[in-house]
């Protein structure tokens, strides 16, 4: 087998590089010395500068004026961009436009992606649902828009559906141009409505994350979208699901690792009873079991993003791919900061050290995962469906 990545994906892992070079995340505002939100918006300057290396738009097709990459080679740049923290919402507005160029109105695609590739548009996504426990979809509904005389539960068209429910936790909503909103029709259908911020009937209330970034409630009040603004397509929410799920194991797998670096770095020079602490068993075995976690949690990632990027048929759907992303990478990254505080000793939780931001932003990763022993009743089922041998 092999796994070497294309000359074009590690262009763009270059190109990340490159971009992210200047961040530094002891610049990052932090939530422990921050009342409320660390920010009222996103990072301006580093997204123009991912729009400035063709990062925005590297999954667009060329005709939208990308370069027409797939999952792999967004997970790469997203990886980048956890080691960071940096604060743009890089993986949402990718999500929605891969989802909107394949399922979504040509005519919407084509006003839309182009602007989203230099920068101009921010995307986000309400994925979480109003709990963050039920699915999603089923948090918001859509009713056809009753109008000469077609029935209410009639597919997208040129009349328009409206829109009622409540999406919680939707990253940087606020900033956002255009928001996707997973509902669902009266026949239990899953859709993708995008909706602007300032339409009438819309309330953002505001809510932080716990890395301290400016979330928000979406609620919606009888919201009129035209039938070119919904996402109609069979599988459309389920894909675009993947995308966000996957993309996060992406972010686990680069914070753990810069995580691991600065825990390694420390430890090699911290020094007890004359020796550097990492010339310790103890501390030489803990560090080797979090690079092992790093390990499983970087080949479940690129199996998942294979399969979605291919279409490649397996013993399993690729949701079971997905499922075990999701393990390593929500009890992984958990494992590899709190093995990296113990290590730090009380350094690790001066705030004038930048790790406590990394623990802050590994937890709302893990939260926004969910709990492993949820995806492994998953994989579970997926394999009592789907008899192996």
């Amino acid at each position: 087998m092999d796994f070497t990545f294309t000359e074009e994906q590690q262009a763009a892992t270059e190109a990340a590089k490159a971009v992210f070079s200047g961040v530094a995340p002891d610049g990052v505002p932090s939530p422990a010395l921050v009342p409320g939100a660390v920010a009222e918006d996103i990072d301006r300057p580093l997204w123009a500068g991912l729009a400035s290396g063709d990062l925005l738009s590297l999954t667009l097709s060329p005709e939208h004026g990308g370069a027409g990459l797939d999952l792999v080679a967004l997970c790469l740049v997203l990886r980048e961009s956890a080691k960071v923290l940096a604060r743009v919402p890089l993986l949402e507005t990718c999500a929605v436009a891969m989802a909107l160029q394949r399922y979504g109105n040509p005519r919407l695609a084509a006003e839309l992606l182009p602007r989203v590739g230099r920068g101009e548009l921010v995307l986000t996504v309400g994925a979480n649902g109003r709990t963050g426990h039920d699915p999603a979809e089923l948090a918001v509904t859509a009713h056809r828009e009753a109008a000469g005389g077609i029935s209410a539960g009639a597919r997208a068209g040129s009349d328009g559906w409206v829109l009622d429910g409540t999406q919680s936790a939707v990253p940087w909503a606020q900033a956002a141009d255009w928001i996707a909103i997973p509902a669902h029709t009266d026949e239990g259908r899953a859709v993708v409505a995008l909706i602007q911020p300032a339409q009438g009937g819309i309330t953002l209330a505001e809510q932080v994350s716990t890395s301290g970034e400016r979330f928000a409630e979406v609620r919606l009040e009888s919201v009129r979208v035209d039938g070119h603004a919904l996402i109609d397509g069979a599988g459309a929410w389920e894909w675009l699901r993947a995308l966000l799920t996957t993309g996060t194991c992406a972010l686990a797998l680069g914070l753990g690792e810069a995580v691991l670096a600065m825990t390694s770095q420390y430890t090699g020079k911290r020094e007890q009873f004359g020796f550097p602490v990492a010339t310790f068993q103890s501390v030489a075995v803990q560090t080797a079991d979090r690079y092992i976690d790093l390990r499983a949690m970087e080949v479940t990632l690129w199996q998942a993003a294979w399969r979605i990027s291919t279409g490649a048929a397996g013993a399993l759907p690729a949701e079971g791919d997905i499922a075990v992303a999701k393990i390593w990478a929500s009890d992984g990254v958990r494992r590899v900061v709190q093995t990296a505080q113990h290590l730090h000793g009380g350094f690790g939780a001066d705030t004038d050290y930048p790790l406590h931001r990394f623990h802050a932003w590994a937890k709302q990763i893990e939260l926004s995962l969910g709990p492993a022993a949820a995806h492994e009743e998953a994989l579970g089922d997926l394999l009592a469906a789907h008899l192996l041998g």
